[in-house]
């Protein structure tokens, strides 16, 4: 039913037992719903039957039993029962009013749901169901219009009376919204309901939380009742976290549907695992800038460790190794592999390799400030330095300054010589 508040119609009535009516609420197969209130001023949702329906005296004993059956209906899932008077000449129940839209105009306003959120909705509508059935009740009508969105969490409306005889919305269509296509298959056939009733009706719900349309489709009430029966519930667009839950909800067979106890604990793992998911989800943090290593050494970001790898003045030598010996300020030079060098030798003569320990497993003193290491690990010769430990030119730059001396050099030589050849012997 729309729970939308319209102002009272000429033919409503003004109070109704101990409830003054302020709104219409909406309508539905069994009657008009009405925003009331008490003396004390708590708000209420009154229902009012039908005429026709308050004449039926089979009705009348069975809407006596259910709303006896609701009064033992105890959870936090559920509006609760407030009052009722099954004598009057027009029955009517008021229930605890639940501010909030509907499950079906959420959707429809702002289009279906994440998954987290459906699963969320799922196992708080599970729960309750759990609270119901306890009771002896069966829903028999839960549709997303029938459950209402509260800040403190989902709240399920005309719980075990909608489905009273005689207030079939198969011969009201269009008064319940979307009824044909919540119906379970025993409903349909006219067989006994039982909680696996309501577990149909719950995942053709969470499906259309998750789609924004009835897992059947469109069409009349025969179209949409022979689907149920017959056809397979359309799951495209339910999230794969959801979707084997939902379709096993949707069985044919009330036997090979899960309990609302088993739902309610998949729903809650699904709803915990779905929002980490989402938390998860975070923009990248800003990467550091990575050293500079062009000319083999490191950039600003370790100053300390450039300065000892450039053998600067007064720069200790790392700890735990020796450094080779400064000689003349002339850098090593590669030569032969050789053995292990002899104490006192130069660095010239005993780690050709710059370094790298020899063959015979002696662990040689590296040259520090003339080597650097490459990505892999290993050694490589680093750029010479000067005498005072400052570094030269750029080694590059240096080549070109001598290809363009060479150049300049032979067109000189070679100027001087045509010059020559053209004055002729003296």
């Amino acid at each position: 039913m729309n729970m939308a508040m319209m102002r009272l119609r000429r033919e409503d009535p003004r109070v109704v037992g101990s409830f003054r009516l302020h709104r219409r609420l909406g309508a539905g197969g069994m009657g008009v719903v009405y925003l009331g209130s008490d003396k004390k001023g708590q708000r209420v949702a009154l229902k009012v039957i039908r005429p026709d329906l308050a004449e039926d005296q089979e009705f009348r004993s069975r809407f006596a039993r259910e709303v006896s059956a609701a009064r033992r209906i105890r959870g936090g899932c559920t509006a609760r029962l407030v009052a009722a008077d099954l004598d009057a000449d027009r029955p009517w129940f008021a229930t605890q009013y639940v501010p909030g839209p509907s499950l079906h105009d959420k959707v429809a306003g702002e289009g279906p749901l994440p998954a987290a959120d459906v699963a969320a909705v799922g196992a708080a509508l599970s729960e309750g169901l759990v609270a119901v059935h306890e009771a002896g009740v069966v829903h028999r009508d839960l549709k997303p219009s029938n459950i209402l969105l509260s800040p403190k969490g989902p709240r399920i409306i005309d719980f075990g009376i909608a489905w009273a005889t005689g207030a079939s919305t198969l011969t009201h269509v269009g008064t319940a919204v979307g009824s044909p296509g919540f119906l379970a298959p025993e409903q349909v056939r006219g067989a006994a309901v039982t909680p696996a009733t309501d577990v149909f009706s719950l995942g053709a719900t969470l499906a259309y939380a998750s789609m924004g349309d009835s897992p059947f489709g469109h069409g009349s009430s025969e179209v949409m009742l022979y689907r149920v029966v017959h056809e397979e519930a359309q799951l495209h667009g339910v999230p794969d976290a959801l979707a084997p839950l939902v379709r096993a909800c949707l069985a044919k067979n009330p036997d090979e549907r899960p309990s609302t106890l088993q739902l309610s604990l998949r729903l809650k793992e699904i709803a915990a695992r779905e929002a980490q998911g989402l938390a998860d989800v975070r923009p990248p943090a800003p990467r550091a800038p990575e050293p500079d290593r062009s000319g083999g050494r490191l950039a600003e970001t370790h100053p300390e460790r450039a300065r000892r790898r450039q053998g600067g003045p007064g720069t200790p030598p790392p700890r735990g190794r020796g450094t080779a010996p400064r000689n003349s300020g002339s850098s090593p030079v590669r030569g032969s592999r050789g053995g292990p060098p002899a104490r006192g030798g130069s660095a010239r003569d005993s780690n050709p390799r710059g370094g790298v320990p020899s063959r015979s497993g002696s662990r040689p003193a590296p040259a520090s400030r003339n080597t650097t290491r490459s990505g892999t690990g290993a050694r490589r010769p680093g750029p010479r330095t000067t005498g005072t430990g400052l570094r030269p030119a750029n080694p590059r730059l240096l080549r070109q300054r001598l290809f363009v001396f060479v150049v300049v050099t032979l067109v000189v030589a070679l100027g001087i010589a045509l010059v020559q050849g053209c004055q002729g012997p003296g």
